[in-house]
């Protein structure tokens, strides 16, 4: 019963984050997770909320 719920859990939080990051790209979101997303370009080199323009997301 106890292996059920975590199942359960865990399937509902994946559900979850693959529902917002549709809902986000159907939006027109470049970089989900990035304050500049709206105005970005795609590969997040230039925003000013990647960490030193890098790329990489904090």
């Amino acid at each position: 019963m106890d292996n059920i719920i975590v199942i359960a859990i865990v399937a509902l939080i994946v559900g979850l984050a693959v529902w917002y990051i549709r809902k986000e790209k159907r939006r027109g979101v470049q970089c989900i997770g990035c304050p500049d997303s709206k105005t970005c370009s795609g590969n997040c080199a230039g925003c000013s909320g990647c960490r030193n323009g890098s790329g990489n997301q904090p």
